[in-house]
């Protein structure tokens, strides 16, 4: 008789493997002494492999991921795992009750790692993140949307140098691969500086769900983990292309925005994307396209000044423009 996998000691408990349980990290208190806790979804497989830590929400107000993990916990079935899945959907659990990116005391969390025990609530919580969860992992998915009011194609930012990265983001089914050495005090940063490959998955907008972003994000979790070996099933695969540089286009005038293009739109040098108007006049500044490329992300705020970022695009090398321009009309198709 083969030997029973020992349990998954996390948080005081042990989790039997062959069993999933939703434990609790004691974060911090409000002020009114209301305890805070991050929630931990713990799928302690059967068998050995991987620890894979997918998380979401390190700023509060990005609640795509918080719906992926949501959809993944009736697909993970811990008697067939091999391995361990720990889910986390809310790791700012302040920003999510606030709305917000921030933190209470307006700081960003993920540039606050490894944090302190004894520091202020952001290293704190830092910390925390750091200690109890990262330091399990041996592979992270990181789940993010683009900021208040921009949206984002879904796509994989990571280190692309890395061959155990890549085949993770080569396998999460993206359409879009950046190169991306994230910041040392970031969550994936600091993964990373310990030796844990950390894929970032960013998608759609903060404050507002998207069926797209959603929908791209559990598959890509799910083809991860087969990738992995964690779990039985075909990858379904996305050909990812990767972006040699991408950049914001700016605007050169104060006004409202009339978009020519669209989220995932391919744009040639001197193409005209968008007009700039007054609202108390006829005249009409066009804004073109400095390079081909494609359009990765956008504002979704019809109304600019001067400087402001509008469109991002992506620039790709030889024919790879080209080849994702086809993919991702059927991309968008498939999940519309």
């Amino acid at each position: 008789m083969a030997k029973r996998r020992e349990a998954f000691e996390f948080a005081g408990e042990a989790v039997a493997a062959g069993t999933a349980r939703t434990l609790r990290l004691p974060a911090a208190r409000l002020y009114n002494d209301t305890q805070l806790d991050l929630m931990v979804e713990v799928y302690h497989g059967n068998k050995p492999g991987p620890t894979l830590l997918v998380c979401a929400a390190i700023h509060g107000d990005e609640l795509n991921g918080i719906e992926i993990c949501r959809r993944l916990m009736g697909r993970i079935n811990p008697k067939a795992l091999h391995g361990t899945v720990l889910l986390v959907p809310i790791v700012n659990v302040f920003g999510f009750i606030q709305k917000s990116r921030y933190l209470p005391d307006r700081r960003d969390l993920n540039r606050c790692f490894p944090g302190s025990e004894k520091g202020a609530l952001a290293s704190r919580l830092a910390n925390l993140v750091a200690t109890e969860l990262l330091s399990r992992a041996s592979h992270i998915i990181d789940l993010h949307t683009g900021a208040i009011h921009r949206d984002n194609l879904p796509q994989i930012r990571c280190d692309t140098s890395d061959p155990v990265m890549m085949a993770m983001a080569g396998a999460f089914g993206a359409p879009l691969i950046m190169d991306s050495r994230a910041k040392g005090v970031s969550l994936r940063g600091y993964a990373n500086q310990k030796g844990i490959p950390c894929i970032l998955y960013e998608a759609g907008e903060a404050l507002r769900f998207s069926e797209l972003a959603i929908r791209t994000g559990v598959r890509g979790v799910l083809n991860v983990m087969r990738m992995l070996e964690m779990q039985k099933g075909p990858i379904r695969r996305t050909t990812a292309v990767s972006a040699i540089h991408s950049y914001w286009l700016r605007s050169d005038a104060d006004g409202l925005v009339n978009k020519k293009i669209r989220l995932g739109q391919r744009v040639n040098k001197g193409n005209i994307i968008a007009h700039i108007v007054s609202p108390h006049g006829t005249e009409a500044l066009p804004v073109r396209a400095p390079s081909d490329g494609i359009i990765i992300g956008i504002s979704n705020i019809p109304v600019t000044n001067e400087g402001e970022g509008m469109f991002h695009i992506a620039q790709f090398q030889g024919d790879e423009i080209e080849i994702l321009n086809e993919q991702l009309d059927e991309f968008l198709m498939e999940f519309a």
